[in-house]
């Protein structure tokens, strides 16, 4: 972007200085040459400084950064102005004084823009985290009044299944509150879901069949916090538990070239307004942290087909343990 940008600026420099004709091709290229010299080894040099220069405060990094482009153009001027015109005069550091200037607003143009674009990126950041906490703060309390009675009704007739779901459900209210994360292995995701189907497969009984399709080596792919749960959790809440034969969730994962794609399908819903506006905005919300997280590449969709419902997640291939919170400094 620097050195496209900045040839745009030697050409209509070059357009400018022309006296015959539409450009001084001789101008257009000794202009050229200094000016991606310079962006080059100001941008190098930055680089190399950026460790030190992320401990500054802004205004502080500001000039330091300005401070090396200046010195960078004023050596390379008087490196090609000692080549060019040996001789020196007032005309010579008149041209430097100006090289100077010229690269001092486009230095200063430059910082605003990555300035801009860093504060824009925090803003995303803030609403994905923001979309995050309202995702898992949504345990829908009649899961929770149906997961307490059932335990309840357990404990006397099979205490050690009521202690099961009793962790399966403090593991899920810790998932909810943990917004630290931002991307997690699939397997976790996948154990998460597993804990809620077996709370739910102790109300349903028979009525609840689960089809897994689980394709080998897929245990680190990255996958945002409680992104494959709420799919799942829609699929009982509007597939299974207004059925009274009940019917079957099924989940599949796996991989297709540089993608791995995600499948929770289960019996089509009836069309409730209620329950199927908050299926979407359900849908909505983890659509809108996966663009935050992955960008283009991520994909959310849902279709019908013969009378079952299906959501298709599509993420890049990658491993979570490779992951690292965006870099947003300089």
């Amino acid at each position: 972007m620097l050195l496209v940008t900045s040839e745009l600026l030697v050409l209509v420099l070059a357009i400018v200085q022309a006296k015959a004709g539409w450009i001084d091709w001789n101008y257009f290229g000794l202009l050229s040459l200094f000016v991606q010299w310079t962006t080059l080894t100001s941008a190098a040099l930055i680089c190399l400084l950026r460790q030190r220069l992320a401990k500054m405060s802004v205004p502080r990094a500001t000039l330091s950064i300005v401070a090396i482009v200046l010195l960078d153009v004023l050596a390379f001027s008087l490196f090609a102005d000692s080549v060019l015109h040996p001789q020196v005069g007032i005309a010579v550091w008149q041209d430097v004084a100006k090289k100077l200037l010229l690269a001092l607003l486009i230095a200063l143009m430059v910082l605003r823009y990555f300035y801009l674009q860093h504060q824009w990126q925090q803003q995303r950041e803030a609403e994905m985290q923001s979309h995050l906490t309202a995702l898992q703060a949504r345990i829908q309390p009649h899961f929770l009044f149906n997961s307490m009675n059932t335990i309840a009704s357990l404990i006397a007739v099979n205490p050690d299944q009521a202690e099961e779901a009793v962790l399966d459900l403090s593991e899920l209210f810790r998932a909810s509150l943990r917004t630290v994360d931002q991307l997690i292995p699939l397997s976790k995701e996948l154990d998460l879901c597993q804990r809620y189907l077996a709370i739910e497969a102790l109300r349903l009984g028979d009525r609840l069949t689960l089809d897994w399709h689980i394709e080998p080596g897929l245990e680190q792919q990255a996958i945002p916090p409680l992104t494959l749960q709420p799919l799942v959790e829609n699929a009982i809440y509007h597939g299974i538990q207004p059925r009274p034969d009940g019917g079957t969730v099924r989940v599949e994962a796996q991989a297709r070239g540089d993608f791995v794609y995600l499948l929770v399908q289960n019996p089509k819903p009836d069309h409730n307004d209620r329950q199927h506006e908050g299926n979407r905005m359900a849908l909505a919300n983890i659509q809108s942290r996966l663009q935050a997280l992955f960008g283009e590449p991520a994909v959310l969709k849902h279709s019908h087909q013969n009378d079952i419902y299906t959501v298709t997640l599509r993420l890049p291939r990658q491993s979570a343990n490779l992951q690292t919170k965006t870099n947003t400094g300089i």
